[in-house]
């Protein structure tokens, strides 16, 4: 951070550049901003140092911290499970002395705009979009959310309009957080860049309004690097986030909140898996806790734990069936997303899966008596791994099955009475180690 004078933005020094530059041998280290739910910014810090081993900075804007983090660990915070949006920072300013005239202000973030150390967030910017497959073009941008009565926003033909006339006034109550966007960048890879700049300002002493301070800012960066400006096609958002005297310039990381990452069906009031996260979390859940909510809307605390913290037991409940069905509805997604990103296994991962199946299934059943019904479709894999088990589990019988036109067998094992622990079954076998056992006859 850097103090700011009549000129700072003028005689900022190296040392006030919240981006360094890296070594040629090593990877950029920058400074990543993360908004999160009001109230749990130590919660959220505790995560970044358990996750990214960093220690993270508490902002004295509530609902933001800031963490040093190298280039090489940016796709684990985008795993973060108690942030919401995401932002590397160009520079901060810990005491910006705004002017009283309103005009002077707004004309020295115009001639700041040029000033900034732009490039390694830029780059930082560039490797985030690798680091992503590209989603449809987002509604809301990661402005601040605030208090319906201290929001002001900009419309898009505004600020198109703004972006080449920078004299426009708008009034603006001096004590809102309001908020405002504006232009995009000119690419990267010699295809034009739409961006946009968001406001978000809380303070009473400004003399500006962030529809104006992005308006113009924006007006200069665009003219800085010759961007054009989209306020809904974005594909850089420039942010501009003042509270009082502090003053964070920086480029949004993510689409859209990292809140409704579970969510599909939504209700009148759904909590955000990030709030959702930081209560688990409060709870310092162990191995076979047993976790009841049992008014569960649409499942946002028992879905965020049953992801987050696997080794606990949900259970959810609502008196409202509209509550229940959407539940249901948020689990169904989360199954087909999985299933989507190929976590529903191959035959290929089946060699090694139906073997470590068997095995715990002979754990847990009764020796001579517990008994397993299977199906599936990858019969070859099936048989070969029973072949091998034959110091666990007896084949009795095979029904041969039509599943929506897949030829599938269902097989009824029954547990041998072979001790766990005294077969060479029991442990994962060493590559191209094989034991001979010969296959059971089906019993009828």
């Amino acid at each position: 951070m850097c103090s700011h004078g009549d000129k700072a933005a003028e005689e900022a020094s190296p040392s006030s550049v919240s981006i360094m530059n890296a070594s040629p041998d090593s990877e950029l280290t920058v400074t990543i901003g993360a908004t999160v739910p009001t109230g749990f910014e130590h919660t959220a810090a505790e995560e970044v140092q358990e996750k990214i081993g960093v220690d993270a900075r508490i902002s004295r804007d509530r609902g933001r911290i800031y963490f040093p983090v190298t280039t090489d660990k940016l796709s684990e915070v985008h795993h973060l499970r108690s942030v919401d949006n995401l932002f590397v920072v160009v520079k901060e300013y810990d005491q910006y002395q705004f002017k009283e005239s309103k005009e002077e202000t707004l004309m020295e973030l115009q001639e700041l705009a040029s000033k900034l150390p732009w490039t390694n967030a830029l780059e930082v910017w560039k490797l985030n979009r690798t680091l992503k497959k590209k989603k449809s073009y987002r509604k809301g941008g990661n402005a601040t959310k605030a208090k319906p009565a201290d929001t002001g926003v900009c419309d898009a033909a505004e600020q198109q309009e703004t972006a080449q006339e920078l004299s426009a006034a708008e009034g603006d109550t001096k004590d809102a957080p309001d908020v405002e966007s504006h232009q995009q960048e000119a690419a990267p890879e010699d295809k034009p860049i739409k961006f946009r700049v968001t406001c978000n300002r809380a303070g009473d002493k400004h003399s500006f309004s962030s529809n104006e301070a992005a308006r113009d800012f924006g007006g200069a960066v665009q003219e800085f690097f010759q961007w054009k400006a989209d306020m809904t096609k974005f594909d850089i958002e420039v942010l501009l986030n003042i509270h009082n005297e502090e003053m964070v310039v920086g480029i949004a990381l993510t689409e859209e909140s990292l809140h409704r990452r579970n969510i599909s069906h939504f209700g009148p009031t759904t909590l955000r898996s990030t709030l959702c996260y930081g209560m688990l979390r409060l709870c310092k859940l162990q191995p076979s806790d047993v976790v009841l909510d049992p008014m569960c809307g649409t499942g946002a605390i028992p879905l965020e734990g049953a992801i987050e913290f696997n080794s606990s037991f949900y259970i959810a409940g609502d008196n409202n069936d509209m509550a229940v069905n959407r539940t249901l509805n948020n689990i169904c997604h989360i199954q087909k997303r999985r299933a989507d990103k190929g976590r529903m296994g191959s035959r290929k991962k089946n060699w090694d899966l139906y073997p470590s199946c068997l095995r715990e299934m002979a754990r847990v059943c009764r020796p001579g008596s517990g008994k397993a019904v299977l199906l599936t479709q990858d019969k070859k894999c099936f048989s070969k791994a029973i072949s091998r088990m034959g110091g666990l589990w007896k084949k009795l019988h095979t029904v041969w099955v039509n599943v929506g036109g897949l030829h599938a067998g269902v097989y009824l094992l029954k547990r041998t009475a072979g001790v766990f622990g005294q077969t060479p079954e029991d442990v994962h076998e060493s590559p191209g180690r094989v034991y001979k056992q010969t296959d059971e006859k089906d019993d009828g």
